[in-house]
């Protein structure tokens, strides 16, 4: 990957307040979720991927839109069904009878923000298809690989509660996404307030009515990925992030522990919290507040934790408890 010049510490600056003002934008549209909001800009800046689980109705598709319109970046949906085919996401040879020829068609894997709907609704077969497109940001035609736009960021979804025809993620893909995200239901006050906006006369498919404007772009997202990049991390924190994998490995909770890629993904993660936040340098509390989201797709819990009630988020708040800070 081609290195990212250094944009200097006043556009930076820029950056880091237009992606701040992001949660504001996106705020006209949807109601609360700001954790969720921070958690989708962490991942355009580390390049990574979000998986979001929510029940449904809880704004996941409007939350995704509302970023990409504020970021201006290009988006498109793909709603995951069971008959849907590999060559319906990436793309597909198609014969043009004018030219006698066959044509590549690019399917919506061609853009910079996809949000997958309902990614467990389709079969291995097509989740497969975005596996080399998520790691590798390209889509393989014919044995011509073909760059996919830069950002790309898959951001898919999943429901937890209908399991009805729905496939399992294997772990080869529950680790490309950088974070999950688990989307909560809004609170008393955000709930009365969403419904206000809606008597109001508020409609979820008219961003632009909303008040939903462009706050930042590409450009802003290029000089954020460079600052991000410099940030520093002292080898007391590179230990404490090894030490809270190492640790999940030890669990007896754990039948899978975080891997030495989980460590790399939390290393990046925080880097970006950090620089979100105002620092150059990535302190312990940083590590923490992105383990969570960064490590729970990546462990499996042990069959006899789970009929006892454990759940991977409370075995990851033992391992931060007990693994010893660093100061």
């Amino acid at each position: 990957m081609t290195a990212i010049p250094d944009p200097g510490p006043q556009r930076a600056e820029q950056a880091r307040a237009a992606l701040t003002a992001l949660r504001d934008e996106v705020a006209k549209a949807v109601v609360g979720q700001h954790e969720t909001v921070t958690g989708l800009v962490v991942a355009l800046l580390c390049r990574g991927h979000v998986l979001m689980e929510g029940v449904p109705g809880v704004a996941k598709t409007l939350l995704v839109r509302s970023v990409a319109a504020a970021l201006e970046l290009d988006s498109r949906r793909v709603q995951f069904t069971p008959d849907l085919m590999p060559g319906d996401v990436t793309g597909s040879q198609v014969y043009d009878a004018r030219t006698a020829r066959f044509e590549f068609r690019e399917g919506p894997v061609f853009t910079q923000l996809l949000l997958a709907d309902e990614i467990n609704r389709t079969p291995p077969k097509t989740q497969a298809a975005l596996l080399e497109a998520m790691e590798e940001r390209q889509v393989t035609v014919d044995g011509r690989p073909m760059a996919l736009p830069d950002p790309f960021v898959v951001a898919a979804t999943q429901n937890p509660v209908e399991y009805e025809g729905t496939y399992p993620l294997p772990e080869a893909q529950l680790d490309r996404f950088l974070l999950k995200l688990v989307v909560p239901l809004p609170g008393r006050e955000d709930e009365v307030g969403m419904l206000a906006r809606h008597a109001a006369g508020f409609d979820p498919g008219d961003l632009a009515a909303a008040g939903v404007r462009p706050v930042a772009g590409p450009d802003d997202l290029r000089a954020a990925r460079a600052a991000v990049g410099a940030t520093r991390v002292a080898p007391e924190v590179l230990a404490y992030i090894v030490d809270l994998c190492r640790a999940t490995r030890q669990s007896p909770s754990l039948l899978l522990g975080a891997s030495p890629r989980g460590a790399t993904a939390l290393l990046r993660t925080s880097r970006a919290w950090a620089w979100l936040s105002g620092r150059d340098y990535v302190a312990p509390d940083d590590v923490k507040a992105l383990a969570k989201a960064t490590l729970r797709h990546r462990v499996a819990l042990r069959p006899e934790a789970e009929l006892e009630g454990a759940t991977s988020d409370g075995v990851l708040d033992g391992v931060l408890a007990s693994v010893p800070v660093p100061r």
